[in-house]
């Protein structure tokens, strides 16, 4: 009998599949469940018909999607290449060490990889769990400040397990303080030191955290999830070399699935994948390690460093004219490909989100530094350029887009004028 695909139409993987495509699985779905069917539609059109404008998301291609949705989906591998609990994981083995391969010279590093978590807070997790005790001090930028919530923020499980002490950033400049974080670890004596953060616009200086770190005998972990694409590429300094641990998800600059990576040095390669498992999850996801796989072979082209080239020209004209119009940007201006704009009172954080995503603009509510508002309804938003460079808006388009935010926050345009606007920056 001739081999048949297990998604083939004439596939009989069940009693109830016939060659004449009867199986309920052979069929798109649509017809299987409409109702997913279209919600799925309105997702694809709700993002093809806006801007979006959330620094933590982007657009993974066709060809990673393909392999998200592929036959790896079905296959249980708990363990790490070459030491599988289950059988039949040969290709699975092979998906994984490419994965690992690919990160390895993506980031141009001889540090241990492994692919498997679930998130970037997965990652941070694991990374905890090899190097930490309960009760631990973990020293990280402030959550209020621009910090994340799986670096000790208290009902996070980074903060219920381990003690937590924040780093604040200069009042004056709202920038990052060598200076005074190096007093702070000398007092709090931290095991671990996170540099990382979800909400600043600077470049980080992983060299000088590195030299703080060693200086009071602390492993140093670096959280570069936000910013993971622009060290890829070059355009940010690397934390290779100078942390014990670097983390990342996989999709946001990076352009991937959503995932989560953890590179450490070789002497904790054992405690850190024992981490991942079994001490977190379970069987990996290997339809989403293929798609990293596929994310970190298109980093490794000439095109992705032109990609956070744009990005990084898209994030500083879209600061430059909304500063021209009248808007404060945290720090001045930004580094990377993210804004944090103070609203100064106009409106809330919260308002200034929903005001937006009415006209299909998806922004975010976020704390600036030393904030006097609830996290609910903070004084700043949050903006990003990575998915609308990949959908091809260059520098004069996010002139414009800044043109469209400030008119839509100040209520300057009627709800027309401003819709023909969204959708022909949305056509490109």
């Amino acid at each position: 009998m001739t081999a048949l695909h297990p998604h083939s139409a004439q596939s009989d993987g069940a009693a109830s599949c016939t060659s004449s495509g009867s199986c309920p699985r052979a069929k798109p779905l649509a017809e299987i469940d409409p109702e997913v069917a279209a919600l799925v539609r309105d997702e694809d059109r709700r993002q093809t018909l806006g801007l979006q404008l959330i620094a933590s998301e982007n657009i993974a291609s066709a060809a990673v999607r393909e392999a998200v949705g592929s036959v790896l989906t079905n296959k249980y591998a708990e363990g790490t290449p070459g030491r599988r609990y289950y059988s039949g994981c040969e290709v699975a083995d092979q998906v994984e060490a490419l994965a690992q391969k690919r990160a390895q010279a993506l980031f141009s590093t001889d540090y241990h990889v492994n692919v498997q978590p679930h998130s970037g807070t997965q990652a941070n997790l694991a990374v905890y769990l090899a190097a930490l005790k309960p009760g631990d001090t973990i020293l990280a930028l402030d959550l209020n400040q621009g910090g994340h919530l799986s670096h000790g923020f208290r009902l996070n499980q980074s903060g219920k397990l381990y003690k937590a002490a924040f780093y604040s950033l200069s009042q004056s400049s709202d920038r990052l303080d060598y200076d005074a974080i190096l007093g702070q670890a000398r007092e709090m004596t931290p095991r671990l030191i996170v540099a990382g953060a979800s909400a600043y616009p600077r470049t980080i200086d992983f060299s000088k955290f590195g030299e703080i770190a060693r200086s009071v005998g602390a492993l140093l972990h670096a959280d570069i999830a936000h910013i993971a694409g622009l060290v890829a590429a070059g355009l940010h300094p690397t934390p290779f070399g100078h942390a014990d641990f670097v983390t990342t998800t996989t999709h946001k600059t990076l352009r991937g699935p959503r995932g989560g990576l953890v590179f450490c040095r070789g002497e904790h390669q054992k405690a850190v994948d024992s981490a991942v498992f079994p001490g977190l999850q379970g069987g990996p996801l290997e339809h989403e390690i293929a798609g990293k796989a596929v994310a970190f072979h298109e980093g490794l082209q000439p095109s992705f460093r032109a990609y956070q080239e744009r990005v990084l020209a898209n994030a500083r004209v879209l600061g430059e004219e909304l500063s021209a119009r009248g808007w404060r940007l945290v720090t001045g201006g930004t580094d990377n490909h993210l804004l944090l704009v103070d609203l100064g009172g106009v409106l809330d954080g919260a308002e200034a989100q929903e005001r937006l995503a009415r006209r299909r603009i998806y922004a975010n509510k976020n704390l600036i530094p030393f904030d006097t508002r609830p996290a609910t309804k903070p004084s700043g938003i949050r903006l990003g350029t990575p998915a609308m460079t990949t959908r091809g808006l260059g520098e004069a388009e996010f002139r414009e887009v800044a043109r469209v935010v400030d008119d839509v926050l100040r209520g300057r345009a009627s709800d027309a004028d401003v819709d023909a606007r969204v959708a022909k920056l949305a056509a490109g």
